[in-house]
């Protein structure tokens, strides 16, 4: 957002525009498509640390056994659980790039102006992640019975 935005106090955009180059091919689709690819990879990163780290804590910090841990992993842990978090950060990494290059694309006249978009970019981020998690889990859990319990 940014790195638009400045660009977009700068003319830089208009430039672009100017020389027949779309601003939004050069610009806009590689960073949405990263921050996708980034979401999901951060995702993958989380759940095998998130994993090891439970794995660390109940065996060597409170000395339980290795098989517990599995059985119980095993028992509450499922496929589609992993699956519905791969969605949401792909979603997440969509709807936080769109929104970030929106804000950058449009902001107000000056530094001051590019430091708002930055702002708003980050509150409308999060409130709409919130909703999309509330949405999508809320869903999940009407279509996906629980394991174990």
């Amino acid at each position: 957002c940014a790195d638009i935005g400045a660009r977009k106090i700068r003319e830089e955009i208009d430039a672009m525009e100017v020389l027949g180059v779309s601003p939004v091919q050069r610009l806009i689709v590689p960073r949405v498509l990263a921050a996708m690819v980034v979401a999901v990879l951060l995702n993958g990163l989380v759940s095998v640390v998130g994993t090891m780290g439970g794995y660390f804590f109940n065996v060597i910090m409170q000395g339980g056994t290795p098989g517990a841990y599995l059985a119980s992993f095993n028992a509450l842990a499922q496929l589609p659980d992993l699956w519905i978090s791969e969605i949401k950060a792909v979603l997440y990494g969509f709807v936080a790039g769109v929104i970030a290059a929106y804000r950058g694309l449009n902001p107000k006249a000056g530094p001051k102006g590019v430091g708002d978009a930055v702002n708003q970019a980050v509150v409308i981020t999060f409130l709409l992640l919130f909703l999309i998690n509330v949405v999508l889990t809320g869903i999940y859990l009407r279509i996906v019975p629980s394991k174990g319990l």
